[in-house]
């Protein structure tokens, strides 16, 4: 539901411009605004599910985004929209994070590689069936719809959790929720974002993200600080020392900076630049959700024959060249040619996120798998809010004041974020050789 969401979602975004007479750059706040909620509110994710039980902190997240589903579908301004967007992005931080809590603490180290696989899967079908499923929303019924499906999903969805998620035993002896941290954190988060979010695009003044910037910085030292007098900080940075999960972390952030902006700028690109239909430019981004399938069964393999360090330097590579190409699309440009790169694209960044996901929790101890956990889904959702950030500003730049959205446009900013994603590069290439043998059963040189 949720991944199925957002990638519908992107595919509405010319819809989306038109109905609520904005510019369609200024949208990629209902991009952002989820996201953001989800980074600031995951934190709590892991403390919640273990006071109260996965399966209660399951249940009502899913209420939680229904709820903001209902009110995206009634939204009449962009405003509206966003405000809803943060609601279903409260409830989608306490999904996929406490989901992915239950399989990782419940899984022996020498099965993770396969448990992470289908553990994935939502995230790979849900982009394969999101754009199409826009696509022939739009072309039969109004954008909201695009919302209002996932009411049915969820309540199925709700449905199968109480059947099959067993009943958790809360931990009424958790300590007191990191409150001040948890504030903290949220503030250095939220300022980031909004800093990067309306950089270059006149929504606030200088002083304003001056004065934004200065506080998030000053809320991110004040966090730091208290976290090394706290017994189970929000946020548990002090795990970075484990160096395959500071890698993952970083190496995986970096990359979701520079692909993070692909949903936002290809929709742009096909409807806006290109002039097609949502549903004939859905039929081209399926390329991506199928690609992203099609690397699952590779995955585990490739990373048993190459290790973790081979497998995540040579895919972050193709991942950035691939990324850059759409840049270089025009209308002269065969659909079947625009599909297989997309294709490829999928296929690669599959592998690369399965190994980056995997290889994190391959030198953490058990007890701290929670906290690791969430440390990791905050990351992955601060560098995906960056990257559309970042896309939109350099739209925002290659454009020019007033100038019309052409194919020509969209070049350097696919290729900027080509080349954010190529920085992963170094990182990765500093793990050792035989870094996650354990869990790869790569048999060590």
């Amino acid at each position: 539901m949720e991944f199925i969401d957002s990638t519908a979602l992107s595919t509405a975004l010319p819809t989306l411009a038109r109905a609520f007479s904005v510019d369609p750059i200024h949208l990629k706040l209902a991009l952002t605004s989820y996201i953001l909620a989800l980074a600031v509110f995951t934190p709590a994710s892991g403390w919640a599910a273990e006071r109260f039980g996965a399966r209660r902190v399951f249940i009502t997240a899913m209420v939680v985004f229904l709820a903001g589903s209902a009110l995206c579908g009634l939204s009449r301004n962009l405003e509206a929209l966003v405000a809803s967007r943060i609601l279903q992005g409260i409830g989608g931080a306490m999904m996929t994070p406490v989901a992915r809590l239950i399989v990782v603490g419940s899984t022996p180290k020498d099965k993770l590689i396969r448990a992470m696989g289908w553990f994935t899967m939502p995230a790979l079908v849900g982009p394969l069936i999101g754009p199409p499923l826009a696509g022939l929303v739009l072309s039969v019924a109004d954008w909201p719809w695009i919302f209002y499906l996932n009411l049915p999903i969820g309540l199925l969805g709700m449905t199968a959790v109480m059947r099959f998620v067993p009943r958790g035993r809360p931990n009424t002896e958790m300590g007191r929720f990191d409150t001040a941290g948890f504030l903290l954190s949220a503030a250095a988060i939220s300022g980031l974002v909004v800093v990067a979010e309306t950089a270059g695009l006149s929504l606030l003044p200088s002083w304003g993200q001056l004065a934004i910037l200065a506080g998030a910085t000053a809320a991110g030292w004040l966090y730091l600080r208290k976290a090394r007098a706290t017994p189970r900080p929000i946020l548990d940075l002090d795990l970075l020392r484990y160096r395959t999960y500071r890698a993952s972390l970083l190496g995986g952030t970096l990359v979701r900076l520079g692909i993070g902006a692909s949903p936002f700028l290809l929709p742009l690109l096909l409807q806006v630049a290109l002039g097609w239909s949502p549903l004939k430019a859905s039929a081209v981004t399926l390329g991506t959700g199928v690609g992203t399938l099609i690397a699952r069964p590779f995955a585990a393999a490739g990373l048993k024959r190459f290790g973790f360090r081979t497998s995540l330097a040579v895919f972050v590579v193709a991942t950035a060249v691939l990324t850059a190409v759409p840049g270089f699309f025009t209308l002269a440009t065969p659909m079947a040619v625009m599909a297989a790169a997309l294709f490829l694209a999928g296929f690669a960044r599959s592998n690369q996120f399965i190994a980056a996901n995997t290889i994190a929790y391959a030198d953490v101890p058990q007890p701290r798998v929670a906290a690791a956990s969430t440390l990791a889904a905050v990351a992955q959702q601060v560098g995906l809010a960056l990257g559309v950030s970042f896309g939109g500003l350099m739209l925002h730049l290659a454009r020019g004041h007033g100038a019309h959205l052409t194919p020509d446009r969209f070049t350097w900013p696919f290729v900027a974020i080509g080349l954010v994603t190529l920085l992963a590069l170094p990182v990765y290439l500093r793990l050792d050789r035989d870094a996650g043998a354990e869990i790869s059963g790569r048999v060590r040189a």
